[in-house]
């Protein structure tokens, strides 16, 4: 039975909003914190500030990996934006949306067999938006999926 979720809007992006702004000001906050506490210490030399400021950087950089993750829909297929890896599919590739109780994301099941975490779809600190983002999701590939059936 089709999903009776209205369709969003193509192109939509779907990314987890409060859990990367968390993490956006995470990485901001690591990084004024640390290079503010390499221009505070006195005893520090030029090369100690300088590890300050790389750690501070690299830190930082690590917490805007985790902030990555989203999920973009447009009329010909999807692109899953992981931590480390970006995937194109068509839409005819995806053969099902999965968010179960107790996911940490979006499941993709495909035709290939085998199975994509969608990151960018988590219920982390924003449950609800993140069971309307993946029945919106479903409901694009059923409707996509019918189309190139027809």
């Amino acid at each position: 039975m089709p999903d009776s979720t209205p369709l969003p809007e193509l192109p939509v992006t779907f990314r987890p909003g409060r859990t990367r702004a968390v993490l956006l000001t995470a990485a901001v906050a690591i990084f004024v914190t640390v290079l503010l506490v390499a221009l505070l210490l006195d005893r520090l030399s030029t090369a100690e500030r300088l590890s300050f400021v790389f750690t501070a950087a690299l830190l930082s950089a690590v917490v805007l990996v985790l902030a990555r993750p989203k999920v973009v829909a447009d009329e010909s297929g999807v692109t899953v934006v992981n931590f480390a890896s970006t995937r194109r599919l068509a839409w005819a590739e995806i053969v099902q949306v999965h968010l179960r109780v107790g996911d940490p994301w979006v499941f993709l099941d495909l035709s290939d067999g085998t199975s994509l975490a969608a990151i960018g779809i988590q219920p982390g600190i924003a449950k609800e938006q993140a069971i309307a983002d993946a029945r919106a999701l479903r409901a694009l590939v059923e409707a996509r999926t019918e189309q190139h059936h027809s």
